[in-house]
Order: structure tokens, then C-alpha cells, then sequence
């Protein structure tokens, strides 16, 4: 077991861990995190995307170790403490861009990590940004409007 001290949601906060343990598991399993989807464990689907030191990366390719010492955003993270929704969650219920809901939060971390690099990205700029995010329900115009429609406000 390793012990290790990161920053998460804004939180100072420690964990045991086993050297191959998943950032993903980490956060499901002892920060109670679910939010973050395990889809392929593969880095293939993005439902697992987390922010790790202002960086979209899939929670499934990282280890926990890994993460000593830095910081962590997860789709919990982006919600104020008064319970509002994030600007991009709530863009993404205005235009319909949420269906069954499992790619979603793999999406939404990844449009703030799109907007935090570029406020005002062109169709093009969210097209590749999300490129790495797979939805079987949307079939992504929603979801590129939601993300558009942040930018410009």
C-alpha cells in the first residue's frame, strides 16, 4: 500500500492505495465519486474524463499514484457548493444534449477543459476536442450547441 495526498474537488484529501490501482477506482470506490463512468477501461470512450492539473486525461489510464501531490476535478467538483449547476451542465440540459446520460459527465469535463484552454472555440475546435468522447445516443449536435452555446455567453 502507498500512501498518497492530493487535491480533490478542491479538498485536500488522502488515501491508501495499492500501486495498481485505477485513479477511477479511487475515486468510485473510496471517495464514493461515481459520477465518473467506467466505460471501456481502455482510454477509448471518455466517460471516465477527469480535469488532473487543468488537463482533461481518462481516470482509467491513471494510476492513483500518480496523483500525489496534484490536483483533481471530477464531474462533483464543477457543481457549486449551493447545489446551482456548473454553466456547462446546465447548457447541456438547455439544448438537449443529455439522453441515457452515461457519456455524459465525461462530456461535460471535457467542454470545460475545451473552454478553459479556448472561451470561444469554433465548431471545429469542440468537434476535435471531443473527439475522444464517445455518445451512442446524441449523435454529438446537441452536445457541440450546449458547448457553443457557453462560449458565447
Amino acid at each position: 500500500m502507498k500512501k498518497i495526498k492530493f487535491t480533490l474537488n478542491r479538498e485536500i484529501v488522502s488515501a491508501e492505495v495499492e500501486p495498481q490501482t485505477a485513479l477511477i477506482d479511487l475515486l468510485r470506490d473510496q471517495f464514493q465519486l461515481t459520477g465518473t463512468k467506467l466505460g471501456c477501461g481502455y482510454g477509448e470512450c471518455g466517460a471516465c474524463t477527469v480535469i488532473l492539473d487543468g488537463m482533461a486525461v481518462n481516470s482509467c489510464l491513471i494510476l492513483a499514484t500518480q496523483v500525489h501531490g496534484r490536483e483533481v476535478t471530477t464531474i462533483e467538483g464543477l457543481t457549486p457548493r449551493d447545489g446551482t449547476l456548473h454553466p456547462i451542465q446546465q447548457a447541456f440540459v438547455d439544448h438537449g444534449a443529455v439522453q441515457c446520460g452515461f457519456c455524459t459527465p465525461g462530456m461535460v469535463m471535457m467542454a470545460k477543459a475545451i473552454l478553459d484552454e479556448n472561451p470561444m472555440p469554433t465548431m471545429d475546435d469542440v468537434k476535435k476536442g471531443i473527439s475522444g468522447n464517445i455518445c451512442r445516443c446524441t449523435g454529438y449536435k446537441k452536445i457541440i450547441e450546449a458547448i457553443q452555446a457557453v462560449s458565447k455567453k
